[in-house]
């Protein structure tokens, strides 16, 4: 009875070393850089630099158009101010009918050389 207990624990221990050697083998060829799961996570690896270098461009592209946008923006609202103030101070000018009587004439004299311009009311 002993013999077959020793005869089956001598061919668990093989069974077990054969396994231990074949899962040795595959994760060798998991982790090889060229063909395995280990040049998927290289490859993987190198994607998320890059994506983290795109992102951070894009960040400062970003800031740089908000910062143009808010200096646009403010250059707008100063205008349309300024276009407000402008129509609120043109319904304060006269009618046209008092503009046209008070339009000044300019009268040229031929008699004279020197070109000089005299106004009219």
């Amino acid at each position: 009875m002993e013999l077959i207990a020793d005869i089956l624990l001598g061919a668990g221990a093989i069974a077990a070393g054969v396994y231990c050697l074949v899962l040795s083998r595959r994760l060798k060829a998991l982790n090889r850089l060229e063909s395995g799961m280990g040049g998927a996570i290289a490859v993987l690896s190198a994607q998320v630099d890059d994506m983290t270098r795109a992102l951070q461009a894009t960040q400062g592209a970003a800031g740089d158009s908000t910062r143009l946008l808010d200096e646009t923006t403010g250059r707008a609202e100063r205008a349309a101010a300024r276009l407000e103030l402008m129509l609120a101070t043109l319904h304060d000018l006269p009618d046209e009918s008092d503009a046209s009587a008070r339009r000044i004439r300019v009268l040229r004299r031929r008699g004279r050389g020197d070109g000089q311009l005299e106004g009219a009311a």
